[in-house]
């Protein structure tokens, strides 16, 4: 009887050994399951979100203005312009048209002066060109076609749109997509611009080449 007793006791002992054994484990098991995610959110919080003006890849150097210019698709959606985060034109404002759109800015405050669209299908080219012999000194020229630019362009308006250092006005024609940031009496030509002939064997659409997208900085004080 007494050596049962002993064995009984040195059972209850070892049991209540290994329930607190295993109450503890699992506590501790718990705890770091807890701390876990409260780090993995503190670490998260610390990533600082890097947000750049028109949604540009980068941002852009304190002396220089951002922007980005996107084509209309086809004849379904119009151009987009944004100008130091600020949205010129585009088919939400309901300020754009077929044929050519173009918005000017002083090239040393970046102030927003005009937006016009220019209807280079039917409409009069004569308007365009009184516009661009009008641009005053010092102003950038945004520009982004829609549809079809070119139909109406004649030899005086690719001219005037090559001064303003265009390398593809010459050859705009029926359906090109185009998207340009030049300068009034710009020197060089400008390296801000995109061009795709229509191309009925390599068009995106039907009838249309791809929009475009032309983003970057652009310094203060170009021409």
């Amino acid at each position: 009887m007494r050596v049962s007793g002993v064995l009984r006791f040195l059972a209850l002992i070892f049991a209540l050994v290994t329930t607190w054994i295993c109450i503890r484990s699992y506590i501790s098991l718990n705890m770091k399951t807890l701390r876990l995610p409260r780090w993995l959110n503190l670490a998260t919080k610390e990533i600082p979100v890097v947000r750049t003006k028109c949604g540009l890849t980068k941002p852009c150097p304190k002396e220089f203005f951002a922007f980005k210019i996107s084509s209309g698709a086809a004849n379904v959606v119009g151009p987009t312009m944004c100008f130091e985060n600020q949205v010129i034109m585009s088919p939400v404002k309901n300020n754009v048209g077929r044929g050519l759109n173009i918005a000017l800015v002083n090239g040393t405050s970046g102030t927003v002066l005009t937006q016009k669209s220019f209807d280079m299908y039917s409409g009069d080219v004569k308007l365009l060109v009184k516009f661009l012999k009008e641009i005053p000194e010092g102003t950038l020229v945004l520009v982004a076609s829609y549809d079809d630019p070119g139909t109406k362009m004649n030899d005086e308006t690719r001219k005037l749109l090559s001064s303003l250092g265009s390398s593809y006005a010459k050859q705009l024609g029926f359906r090109d997509s185009w998207v340009f940031l030049g300068a009034k009496d710009l020197k060089d030509k400008s390296p801000f611009e995109q061009f795709l002939k229509n191309n009925p064997s390599k068009n995106k659409y039907d009838g249309w080449p791809e929009l475009l997208e032309l983003e970057g900085c652009v310094p203060r004080k170009i021409v």
